[in-house]
């Protein structure tokens, strides 16, 4: 199926675009980002590619590159993977992932605008000093262009692999969060928690950004999309991100969970709109008018999967998707 184009009457129509941006409450006005996800699997992988593919995407006019993280997927498990009706993941522990953060390492060599992102990191399932010293790394090197998406996870059966504790792992991001945020900094770094205890030492390099953080000051950091759609995820939202990566069915979905969002900003005493808000869209092939419906909804970038949008090899995919739609935005 190749990609619908604009006019046809499966685009969202205008009153749902309306009806979207009413219910959302959020900004519009502004224009729509794209980023390409996720580009550390299957294809991607083949020797020389990702660098080859992460120049065109740049010379096209997309934003970003994003990655997803598995460490391994169990042949069997019994854990519902909260995304898709069917409770599993659409790939299997019989493909091929790397790790990634190499792989975005490797995006970054090869190109020099091109942001980086992770869609997401499972944080509780590693050293939050070291992920801190890799991101900080990663950011250095690039110039400031890393976003490092960050999720507790569902997979219980990888925790076990790894030997690692899945209870409590929402206590656990919330502590490792803030504490990844004092070691960007580059001071001296004192913290004692119930999940983490720090103290005497410094982090160098710091990372090339400055992520502003829910208070808004202007220290080095890389700066932190929060993943996650449960109330407890889009608290930690408001609470600990710059940015929330939303995964979603369709328009009416995203603008439900907008409200959501919404009413936690206003408990918390934020404003909504300093929030960066990056929606993984499976349905790319909606076209222009689908892009458009989304920027008025108040979506910062929307993530598009090259192979989803069923235009092709990835490299075709993303010239036709960048000549019908995001020329056009």
């Amino acid at each position: 199926m190749g990609l619908h184009l604009p006019g046809r009457q499966d685009h969202p129509p205008r009153r749902v675009r309306r009806l979207a941006l009413r219910r959302s409450g959020l900004r519009a006005g502004h224009v729509v980002k794209v980023g390409v996800v996720p580009v550390n699997t299957g294809g991607y992988l083949a020797p020389g590619f990702l660098g080859r593919f992460s120049r065109l995407l740049e010379e096209l006019g997309y934003e970003s590159v994003w990655t997803f993280e598995h460490v391994i997927i169990p042949d069997d498990y019994d854990s519902v993977y909260p995304y898709n009706p069917k409770g599993k993941l659409t790939v299997s522990g019989s493909d091929r992932f790397v790790d990634p953060l190499i792989a975005l390492s490797w995006a970054a060599a090869t190109t020099e605008r091109l942001r980086l992102g992770t869609g997401v990191n499972i944080l509780t399932q590693v050293n939050p000093l070291y992920l801190a010293k890799q991101a900080s790394s990663i950011d250095h090197l690039s110039g400031g262009r890393l976003m490092l998406g960050l999720g507790v996870g569902w997979l219980k059966e990888e925790f076990d692999a790894l030997g690692v504790p899945f209870e409590d792992r929402g206590a656990r991001a919330d502590e490792y969060i803030d504490a990844m945020r004092a070691a960007w900094t580059g001071e001296t770094v004192e913290l004692r928690g119930r999940f983490v205890d720090w103290h005497g030492w410094k982090m160098q390099p710091t990372p090339a950004q400055q992520a502003s953080g829910p208070d808004g000051g202007g220290r080095p950091g890389v700066p932190v999309v929060v993943g996650g759609t449960s109330a407890a995820a889009i608290r930690r939202v408001v609470a600990r991100g710059d940015g929330w990566y939303v995964i979603h069915r369709d328009l009416e979905h995203f603008a439900e969970l907008m409200g959501k969002l919404r009413a936690e900003c206003e408990r918390q005493g934020r404003d909504p709109a300093s929030l960066e808000l990056t929606a993984y869209w499976n349905h790319g092939r909606e076209g222009l008018d689908g892009a458009r419906a989304y920027e008025d909804a108040g979506v910062s970038r929307l993530l598009v999967n090259a192979h989803a949008l069923r235009m092709g090899d990835p490299e075709t995919a993303v010239r036709r998707f960048a000549d019908e739609v995001l020329s056009k935005l």
